[in-house]
């Protein structure tokens, strides 16, 4: 690769850098290519998108990158790195730890850069994972705001039936 190739990566990494703001780091080495195919397959499946990256380019990217706060990942730049985006927060956490339960301790979380917060280590994949999504934290509040409503309609349909029965 030639120093106009690699410039025109790291520029696009910038980009992708930039425009997410949940980014994982995992280490798939190790897996076959047929298991790579298959976490790249349940990735896609779920509408997140898997790349593995040089780590040096990747470096950086991330210097150039708009959020400081990105550089607190460059630690976790040590051997092959595949760079995960998503929309939803948790997704890439569950899909790494849903493939694990089939395949064994592979891919391995390095880091993640999600809403605002660095994780470095494997150990937070359990955070990561019981993260909520923004549509499941939407449910949760309709769901509260829906409770105080059902309780008056069942008191005041319970009082209804009280006074039929009276009558």
């Amino acid at each position: 690769m030639n120093k106009v190739e690699k410039t025109k990566v790291i520029d696009e990494l910038v980009g992708e850098l930039n425009a997410n703001n949940k980014i994982y780091l995992a280490d798939c080495s190790s897996l076959t290519v047929e298991k790579v195919n298959s976490f790249r397959r349940a990735c896609f499946a779920k509408n997140i998108s898997v790349k593995v990256v040089k780590n040096t380019l990747l470096k950086k990217a991330i210097e150039r990158a708009g959020d400081s706060r990105l550089a607190e990942l460059i630690p976790a730049l040590k051997g092959e790195t595949a760079l995960i985006f998503s929309e939803v927060s948790n997704a890439p956490a569950k899909v790494i730890k849903e493939f694990r339960g089939k395949t064994g301790d592979k891919p391995v979380l390095k880091a993640a850069f999600v809403e605002e917060m660095v994780y470095l280590g494997d150990n937070n994949l359990d955070a990561l994972a019981s993260l909520k999504s923004k549509n499941e934290l939407i449910g949760d509040v309709i769901a509260l705001l829906q409770s105080p409503i059902q309780r008056v309609i069942g008191g005041l349909e319970n009082k209804k039936g009280k006074e039929d029965a009276a009558a």
